[in-house]
């Protein structure tokens, strides 16, 4: 049975009888894995803190051709968001791994999915204000993806949007402009917002609280991820509703299990 050890993402775990657990982790070099982590329950020396969700570990695994699951040996955290003194980041961490997860194929490496995470748990881990975060996390998983439209020019005639904001149209989910829109109202991202993503294509996670921000801005932008998420997914996160409310001031905790 060949034995690995890889830098990893922990998605998820689920209890598994009486000691044991599941583990979903998305290593940098071989892509999604699914493991038994033995007495992770119970064994704080081989498994302590590296088992909550989003935390980057250097794990051990032992793994066979024939086998769905692997077994995972060890697991130590090399960074965790609820290492952080203060901020409210540690709410967002079960969100951003869901969406690792939902886009993370099985055994299939994927270097900039893994990057886009290391450096979005590194961000909450230095104290990164959250929500702005989420919105960045969001447009660069759509881009990563190849879905997310252009945020300079309308998709119905080539033009820019000239300062009066970007309508989204559905089902396509493009954006358009004020003359190619196609109902009445408000734009969906307003001149504020679309500088908010420009900025965003361009600045590394930990500078994300230099984009210009706003609750309004955050509004417009979360009500377009999630449209889009939920069409390239055929489902709305969960983790995306849980966030709606804890940034209206909702009480709405996003569950987690503990590693103990």
């Amino acid at each position: 049975m060949p034995l690995y050890r890889a830098e990893a993402l922990v998605l998820r775990t689920y209890r598994l009888a009486e000691s044991d657990r599941i583990v979903v982790f998305l290593t940098r070099d071989r892509g999604k894995k699914r493991g038994v982590a033995r007495g992770a329950r119970k064994s704080r020396r081989r498994f302590a803190g590296a088992l909550e969700p989003f935390t980057r570990v250097d794990v051990t695994y032992f793994e066979r051709e024939s086998r769905e699951l692997v077994r995972v040996d060890e697991a130590v955290a090399l960074e965790s968001a609820f290492r952080a003194s203060s901020g409210d980041g540690f709410r967002y961490v079960g969100y951003f791994a869901e969406l690792v997860d939902a886009w993370a194929q099985d055994s299939d490496p994927n270097d900039t999915l893994f990057r886009l995470g290391a450096a979005t748990l590194d961000a909450l881990a230095a104290e990164v204000p959250a929500v702005p975060l989420a919105r960045y996390f969001e447009l660069w998983l759509l881009r990563l993806q190849g879905v997310y439209p252009s945020i300079r020019r309308c998709q119905g005639c080539g033009a820019g949007f000239s300062g009066h904001g970007a309508w989204l149209a559905r089902p396509a989910m493009v954006l358009l402009c004020d003359r190619c829109r196609d109902r009445a109202g408000a734009p969906d991202l307003s001149p504020a917002a679309l500088a908010f993503l420009e900025g965003a294509v361009t600045a590394p996670p930990l500078r994300v609280a230099d984009l210009p921000w706003s609750p309004a801005i955050s509004r417009e932008v979360e009500a377009v991820h999630r449209a889009m998420m939920a069409a390239h997914l055929d489902r709305e996160p969960r983790g995306s509703r849980v966030l709606h409310a804890i940034e209206r001031s909702e009480p709405f905790d996003y569950p987690r299990e503990s590693a103990t």
